[in-house]
C-alpha cells in the first residue's frame, strides 16, 4: 500500500511545466543591451557595463514565492588536476530554489526534499517542514515591482557565489586554504542564454590563497590564483506526470534519492529510496510497443577529435539495443553536438571529453529533480588521455609495430574497441544505472557497467586479441533498462519489476556493485574489477601466462620509433602487474561469502561460502605470483630499463613508474615490491583474517587463519636451493610479508583470535628465521627481520618504520580522487 501512496504523492509535487524541446540544431538568443528584457523561463535584463544581471520573476504567491526552478552550478572551465573534482563539465548539487520575497527583499532558499509526510494532512506536512532546516543562500533588494505584480532584482550577488564549492574541494585536494576575491571575477555577458524552460549565466570567478599546494603550479600560471568559469542553470520544474520508481536492490539502478517519509506505517519504512530515470513517454501507451514522445538524445563533445567522437557515438548507441528489447522504438541514440552549442547547455545530454594533465576517472553522472528522481539531464565526463593508456598497454602487449595495421592486435584498434565500451559505460550511469562487477565471471561478459579488462588468451606463444573486448551492450543491460524504463500495458509496474528481479535472479545472473568490491578486504568472490572469466583461478593461470609472453619478447620493439628509450619504464608497468586485478579476484575467494542483494521471500536470502577446495586453489595460485621466477627480469631487459630521460620531468610519467632506491638505474627489487603488495594487500586485508577464524569455526574441514599464514611463511621463508638471483627476490617478498605482520599486529582491526594467530605466527616464521642458512646476505636479513617479529613490540613498530606496510604500487586504474565511475 505503501508504496502506491508514494508514488502518487511524490509524483503530486510536481510543478506544472511546459515540455523542453527536441532539439535539432544550436538556438543561442542574444540579450540585446540593458534597456530591454529577453523573456523565457524568467526575464533577464543585463547591464554589460557594470556586470549585473537583472532577473523578472512572476508576482509572488501567498506564501511570498516568486517562483521555484531546479537551480544546478557546474564548472564550464576547470582546474585540470586529478583529485579536485573542479573537471571542465563537473556538476555541483542539483538543488530545488525557491525565490521569497519578503517586504523589499528577495531571499533564495534551497528547500529541504528530503524529510517529508507523504499523504499526510497539513499538520503533518508542516510539523515535518519545521522540524529539518531549508537553507536561505542569498538575499537582494526588489529593484522594480511591475504592474502586473512581478518583482525584479539584481542577482548577480547569487551568480558570484562559491556554487561549486571550489573552496572545500582545493582544501580537500590538500591544494591550499583558498577564499574568494570577488574584484577578480565577473559575469560572461555573452554567456547569457534565456530559453523558455531554462536560462543560462556563466561567471568568471577566482579564488586566492596566500599559501597555496605546491601542486598547483603544474596547473596553474599563478598557484595563488585559481580562476575557474562557472556555469549557472535554471531550469524549470518537471511537468506532473512524472512517475518514480522505488528502488530494488536486485535491480542494478543507482538510487541517489532518499524520501525519510515521516507519515508512513509501522508496518512500512521510513526511509525509502527513488531510482533516477528520464520521462519516457510511449505516443501509444496500450501498444507492447511504441514509438516515444521524447527520445532520450545524448550529444558528444565536439571537443572530441574526429576519429574519437565516431568510437563514443557507436559506443553510446549501444543503449539503443536495449531500449528497443523493452518495447520503445527510436527512444534512444547519440549524436554530435550542434555547431555553437554549449556543452553546458542544461538542454543537452552532454558526453564531454575532459583533458586534465593526468589520465583520471571518468564519469557518468546526472542533474536530477530531488523530488522524484526524474532525471532531467545527463552528464558524462570522459578523459582524454585514457585512450593514450589503453593503447600504451596494447604496444606493451604486442608491440609499437603493430600500431595502424588493422589486425587484432593492432593497437589503435583495440584502443578505438575500449573507447565505445567507455562511451556506452559512463552513458549507462547517466541514464540511471550501477556498476555490475560480477558481470565479468559470464561467459558473455553481461555487462557493460562491469570494468572490462581486455581478454587476452594466451595460445602456446600467440596471443589471441580476438575476444578483447565485447560489442553491445549485454544480457544484464537489457535486463536493468526493461526495469528501469519498462513497462506492461495493463500489468502493475510494481509487481511487473518484482518479476523482472525474480526472473534474472533465476536465470542466474548476479549483481555486485562498488560497496561490495572496492575495499581491499571485501569477501565477495565476485565482486573485483578489471577481471574476466567463469573461474578466477583458471583466467588467473591464463593472466600469468599472457604476462610471460608479453615479458619474453619486451624490449624497443615495444616503443613507437624515435621514443626516448626512457619511456620503456612507463610501458613495462602496466605489463609487469598485468595480473594485479586477476590477483584481486582471486583472493577474493580466499574466506569469500557469496552474497547478494535479496529481499525477504526471494528465495536467494542466504550467503553461500566459497568451497575450501577452491580457496586452496586461490591460496596456490597467489602463491605462484610471489614466486622469485615469476618476479625475475630477463639481465639485458634490466639493462635497457635504465636508460633515463634528460630535462624537465613528466609528471604524466613521474608517478607511474616503480620507485627505486638505486638512484637512477632501474631497480628491479622495487618492482618485485609492489608485485608482491598486490598479493599482500588483499591475502592479508584484517577483515579476510578474521573471516578465516569464523569461517573456521563453523567448519573445521575449511581454509583457517594458521594455515594461510602458515603457507604464506613457507613460501617467503628461507630456501636452500635458491640461487643467488632467486634468493634476493625471495627476500624483496619476506620483507613485504614481514611488513604487514607487524602492522597487523600493531594495528586494531583484528579480532582477539586473529591478533593472536598473527602473532603467534609472527614468532613462529621468527624462529625460522633465526635458523636461517645461507649467505651472509640471507642471514642478515633473516637475523634483523627475527629479532624484530620474536622481541617486544618496539621492535615492531621500529620494522614498521622502515619498512612501511604501505610500499608504494604504481597506478593502474584511472588516477586521483572524486567519485568512483
Amino acid at each position: 500500500m505503501l508504496r502506491k501512496v508514494l508514488l502518487a504523492s511524490v509524483a503530486g509535487l510536481v510543478v506544472a511545466a511546459g515540455a523542453a524541446p527536441v532539439l535539432a540544431q544550436a538556438e543561442r538568443p542574444a540579450i540585446a543591451s540593458a534597456s530591454t528584457w529577453q523573456d523565457g523561463l524568467f526575464g533577464v535584463k543585463l547591464d554589460r557595463q557594470k556586470g549585473k544581471a537583472t532577473v523578472r520573476l512572476p508576482a509572488p504567491g501567498a506564501d511570498g514565492v516568486l517562483g521555484r526552478y531546479l537551480y544546478q552550478p557546474g564548472l564550464s572551465a576547470g582546474l585540470g588536476m586529478d583529485g579536485a573534482g573542479l573537471d571542465r563539465s563537473g556538476l555541483g548539487a542539483a538543488q530545488v530554489v525557491a525565490f521569497r520575497k519578503v517586504g523589499n527583499r528577495v531571499f533564495a532558499e534551497f528547500e529541504n526534499t528530503r524529510f517529508r509526510a507523504v499523504d499526510a494532512d497539513a499538520d503533518q506536512v508542516n510539523a515535518v517542514a519545521a522540524s529539518f532546516a531549508p537553507s536561505v543562500v542569498w538575499s537582494g533588494e526588489v529593484v522594480e515591482t511591475g504592474a502586473d505584480g512581478s518583482v525584479s532584482v539584481d542577482l548577480s550577488g547569487f551568480l558570484e557565489r562559491d556554487a561549486v564549492n571550489a573552496v572545500g574541494r582545493l582544501k580537500r585536494a590538500r591544494l591550499g586554504t583558498f577564499k574568494a576575491a570577488p574584484t577578480l571575477g565577473y559575469l560572461e555577458a555573452d554567456q547569457t542564454l534565456v530559453f523558455p524552460d531554462n536560462v543560462e549565466f556563466q561567471t568568471v570567478q577566482t579564488f586566492t590563497s596566500d599559501e597555496p599546494g605546491a601542486e598547483l603550479s603544474r596547473v596553474s600560471p599563478e598557484s595563488r590564483s585559481v580562476t575557474l568559469t562557472v556555469r549557472h542553470s535554471f531550469i524549470r520544474l518537471p511537468d506532473a506526470g512524472f512517475q518514480p520508481v522505488l528502488h530494488d536492490p536486485r535491480s542494478g539502478t543507482s538510487a541517489q534519492v532518499m524520501v525519510t517519509d515521516f507519515a508512513a506505517d509501522l508496518d512500512q519504512p521510513v526511509v525509502s529510496r527513488l531510482a533516477r530515470r528520464f520521462r519516457l513517454e510511449k505516443t501509444d501507451p496500450t501498444a507492447a510497443r511504441s514509438t516515444v514522445k521524447k527520445p532520450i538524445v545524448f550529444y558528444v563533445d565536439r571537443a572530441a577529435p574526429p576519429a574519437i567522437r565516431q568510437a563514443l557515438i557507436e559506443g553510446g548507441d549501444w543503449w539503443a539495443q536495449a531500449f528497443d528489447k523493452a518495447g520503445y522504438v527510436d527512444a534512444f541514440r547519440v549524436e554530435l553536438l550542434p555547431e555553437g552549442a554549449h556543452p553546458m547547455d542544461a538542454r543537452y545530454n552532454i558526453v564531454s571529453w575532459v583533458h586534465r594533465e593526468t589520465r583520471g576517472w571518468s564519469t557518468g553522472t546526472s542533474v536530477n529533480d530531488p523530488r522524484t528522481g526524474e532525471i532531467v539531464r545527463g552528464v558524462v565526463q570522459l578523459g582524454s588521455l585514457r585512450d593514450r593508456q589503453d593503447k600504451m598497454i596494447f604496444e606493451g602487449l604486442v608491440g609499437a609495430a603493430r600500431s595502424g595495421t588493422g589486425g587484432q592486435d593492432d593497437p589503435d584498434r583495440l584502443a578505438y574497441q575500449r573507447l565505445r565500451h567507455l562511451s556506452a559505460h559512463e552513458i549507462g550511469h547517466a541514464l540511471g544505472i550501477s556498476h555490475n562487477f560480477a558481470a565479468s565471471t559470464y561467459e558473455d561478459r553481461a555487462s557493460v557497467m562491469d570494468y572490462p579488462a581486455p581478454w587476452v588468451i594466451a595460445d602456446g606463444e600467440r596471443l589471441d586479441f580476438s575476444r578483447a573486448y565485447t560489442t553491445g551492450v549485454g544480457a544484464w543491460d537489457r535486463y536493468v533498462v526493461d526495469w528501469l524504463y519498462g513497462d506492461a500495458p495493463g500489468q502493475d509496474p510494481i509487481a511487473r519489476r518484482a518479476e523482472l528481479a525474480a526472473e534474472v535472479q533465476a536465470k542466474g545472473y548476479r549483481f555486485v556493485n562498488d560497496t561490495d568490491t572496492r575495499p581491499l578486504g571485501s569477501l565477495q568472490p565476485y565482486g573485483a574489477m578489471w577481471d574476466n572469466g567463469t573461474d578466477p583461478v583458471a583466467e588467473f593461470a591464463n593472466v600469468m601466462a599472457v604476462r610471460r609472453i608479453a615479458l619474453s619478447r619486451f624490449g624497443l620493439a615495444n616503443l613507437p620509433a624515435g621514443a626516448p628509450a626512457a619511456d620503456l619504464r612507463r610501458v613495462i608497468v602496466p605489463i609487469y602487474l598485468y595480473h594485479r586485478y586477476q590477483t584481486t579476484a582471486v583472493g577474493r575467494q580466499i574466506g569469500g561469502v557469496d552474497y547478494g542483494y535479496a529481499i525477504s521471500g526471494d528465495g536467494h536470502e542466504r550467503a553461500e561460502v566459497v568451497p575450501a577446495d577452491k580457496q586452496r586453489a586461490a591460496l596456490e595460485a597467489l602463491m605462484q605470483a610471489v614466486a622469485p621466477d615469476e618476479l625475475d627480469l630477463r639481465d639485458d631487459l634490466i639493462d635497457l630499463l635504465s636508460s633515463a630521460q634528460s630535462g624537465n620531468g613528466d609528471r604524466q610519467t613521474e608517478i607511474e613508474l616503480f620507485e627505486g632506491k638505486t638512484d637512477a638505474v632501474f631497480d628491479p627489487s622495487s618492482a618485485a615490491a609492489a608485485a608482491s603488495q598486490v598479493v599482500f594487500e588483499t591475502l592479508l586485508a584484517p577483515e579476510r583474517l578474521n573471516r578465516l577464524v569464523e569461517q573456521q569455526r563453523r567448519d573445521a574441514g575449511q581454509l583457517g587463519l594458521t594455515e594461510v599464514l602458515d603457507r604464506v611463511a613457507t613460501a617467503v621463508g628461507p630456501g636452500a636451493s635458491l640461487s643467488p638471483r632467486q634468493a634476493e627476490l625471495r627476500r624483496v617478498v619476506r620483507a613485504r610479508y614481514a611488513a604487514h605482520l607487524a602492522a597487523l599486529i600493531q594495528g586494531k582491526d583484528l579480532s582477539s583470535t586473529a591478533q593472536g594467530a598473527v602473532r603467534d605466527s609472527a614468532r613462529r616464521f621468527g624462529e625460522q628465521l633465526k635458523r636461517c642458512r645461507g649467505d651472509r646476505l640471507e642471514t642478515a636479513q633473516c637475523a634483523w627481520l627475527a629479532e624484530a617479529l620474536i622481541g617486544p613490540v618496539e621492535g615492531l613498530k621500529a620494522l614498521s618504520e622502515t619498512l612501511p606496510v604501505a610500499q608504494t604500487v604504481p597506478p593502474g586504474a584511472p588516477i586521483g580522487g572524486g567519485e568512483w565511475h
